[in-house]
């Protein structure tokens, strides 16, 4: 009785296998799918920290946290924070150097080390497109976005190429796969997207 319903089951499933009366395999592929992520809705606070010579617009559900420290040490300036997003285990981490207040922090060093961080994932990158900023109120830069397995997926700096140089990078703290990230990547970058169009030097 038992090999009977196993035999009428295989014969079920195998029936579903194969179209009628051609005998080709009856296959559709599923399409991408993620995991549900519940994102916030969008709105946004103005960046006003005292420690910092700028001003953007950031989520309002988010939160900024200052570094106070750098490995044993102090950042080079107090201006290194971090926009924290709670809900989706993210951030954006920023730090702001002045230009020339020694003899390593000169543009020229900045733009090459931006670069070079920058680049530093394409060992396991699918590729990183560049894209020029250049705005109106003495702010230009350059966005660096990164497909495929990368701890900063985005990345972007600042400047005035006289006094300002900030730098900042997108993190995902976890470990899954790009694809099931990629919903919460997306989020981000649209907000740092929006940073990037809001920004502005106080001075």
């Amino acid at each position: 009785m038992h090999r009977c319903l196993m035999s009428f089951f295989i014969g079920i499933m195998m029936l579903g296998l194969f179209s009628c009366g051609d005998g080709e395999v009856a296959y559709t592929p599923k399409p991408r799918s993620y995991p549900k992520v519940d994102l916030p809705e969008r709105s946004y606070q103005s960046f006003k920290e005292s420690y910092c010579d700028f001003t953007f617009q950031y989520p309002s559900f988010a939160k900024v946290e200052q570094d106070l420290k750098f490995f044993e040490g102090k950042p080079k300036h107090a201006c290194w924070f971090d926009i924290v997003y709670p809900s989706l285990n993210g951030r954006i981490h920023c730090s702001y150097i002045e230009l020339n207040a020694n003899k390593n922090d000169t543009f020229e060093k900045m733009i090459t080390d931006a670069h070079k961080m920058a680049k530093e994932h394409i060992v396991k990158a699918e590729y990183i497109d560049e894209y020029p900023i250049r705005k109106n109120n003495n702010v230009s830069g350059m966005v660096f976005e990164i497909d495929g397995p990368a701890a900063s997926p985005f990345q972007f700096y600042l400047t005035d190429s006289v006094t300002h140089f900030l730098r900042g990078s997108v993190y995902i703290n976890s470990r899954a796969e790009p694809d099931s990230l990629k919903p919460i990547v997306d989020y981000i970058k649209v907000d740092a997207a929006y940073l990037l169009s809001t920004f502005k030097w106080k001075k």
